[in-house]
């Protein structure tokens, strides 16, 4: 009798969620539905054109793209993220102990190294320097060493 009392519970738990998400569905659907009757379609040629922060477009908008931009991107993102862990541990750091301390130190100390992993392959330089290939100042063997049978 209680295993039939706790399906039932879980099955109107489950349907206010389903209903939920269907009523966001329909909210969206009926959104975009209301704007895409409501809208004027008069386009222009002015209104088609790519908008680049009110500056006029210039040459193509199929550019290849830095990879700085989504580097640097990327790494704030990973590294705000980490950051969002240190408040709930400022919250129940007194409850834990010593516990919480040392675990929040080693998450620390990982972060820092790959921070420090970051700095070092200069990732976090916006203009990163160009790789030199090491080049050989002296010629190691000459060519009246070589034998004469080898040439």
């Amino acid at each position: 009798m209680w295993t039939v009392n706790i399906f039932v519970n879980m099955l109107s738990e489950f349907g206010q969620i389903l209903t939920f998400i269907i009523l966001a569905i329909v909210f969206v659907i009926a959104g975009i539905l209301t704007a895409k009757v409501l809208s004027p379609k008069n386009p222009t040629k002015e209104k088609l054109t790519t908008y680049e922060c009110g500056e006029n477009p210039v040459g193509s908008p199929w550019v290849k793209f830095n990879i700085r931009f989504y580097v640097i991107a990327l790494v704030f993102i990973i590294f705000d993220l980490e950051v969002v862990f240190l408040f709930p541990w400022a919250v129940v750091f007194k409850d834990m102990g010593m516990i919480a301390f040392l675990e929040m130190f080693v998450f620390l100390v990982i972060l820092g190294l790959g921070f420090v992993y970051l700095w070092a392959r200069g990732d976090l330089e916006w203009i990163r320097p160009e790789p030199e290939i090491p080049a050989l100042k002296r010629t190691i063997i000459k060519k009246e060493d070589v034998p004469a049978e080898v040439n």
